[in-house]
């Protein structure tokens, strides 16, 4: 089974969670590539907190860097420059999920964008899709990269609150699949994931 990248049309559309609910659902190993800031409570150890099998295992970043901004510009302020030829699949048997950073257009560095790790690691893509004003535009953008891309693309999952008007119009409009549906969570836990085991289990 292809291993599959979590990317999202913006920053805080709802990657993490996403992320943690086809980790359990899949009982698959999760990997997160690069963290920009908020080393202390990591989407890693995040994602962590939220899975109930034994299973997953939670892969170590391959750069941590201290400052909560695109990987690019963080890294300056840490001192490196992010080299994409060192982030290379970590050794598994088992179906990974790769949540990325930000966006697809998100700066590694000087030359690189997360688009470009995608295609690197070759992952099939899971798009996370938030409906705000503006969402159409940032979402049908970023299933044109990808198809520009020749990136495998297996769907859609929207995160959130629920508008049937734009995302008819996503879905139509790019012949995608919907995946399937997160809904908006005041509070998150093992047993919330764990109730979206069966709606993604067959990814």
């Amino acid at each position: 089974m292809k291993n599959i990248f979590v990317t999202g049309i913006g920053t805080d559309v709802g990657k993490t969670i996403v992320s943690a609910i086809l980790t359990e659902a899949l009982e698959a190993d999760y990997w997160k590539p690069v963290q920009a800031g908020d080393l202390k409570n990591s989407d890693t150890l995040k994602v962590q907190s939220l899975i109930s099998n034994t299973k997953t295992v939670f892969h170590p970043e391959t750069y941590q860097l201290s400052e909560p901004m695109s990987p690019h510009a963080a890294a300056a302020i840490d001192g490196i420059e992010i080299d994409v030829k060192k982030i290379t699949l970590p050794f598994t048997n088992n179906r990974l999920v790769i949540e990325g950073a930000g966006g697809l257009m998100v700066p590694l560095n000087n030359e690189c964008l997360i688009i470009d790790l995608i295609e690197k690691l070759e992952a099939g893509v899971v798009l996370v899709v938030q409906n705000y004003l503006g969402s159409i535009n940032h979402t049908l953008l970023s299933i044109e990269v990808l198809k520009s891309r020749g990136v495998e693309l297996l769907g859609v999952i929207f995160n959130g609150t629920k508008n049937e008007a734009s995302e008819s119009y996503i879905l139509s409009y790019s012949g995608l699949t919907c995946l399937g549906r997160v809904k908006k969570h005041d509070v998150l836990t093992k047993k919330v994931v764990l109730d979206y085991k069966k709606q993604f289990a067959q990814l």
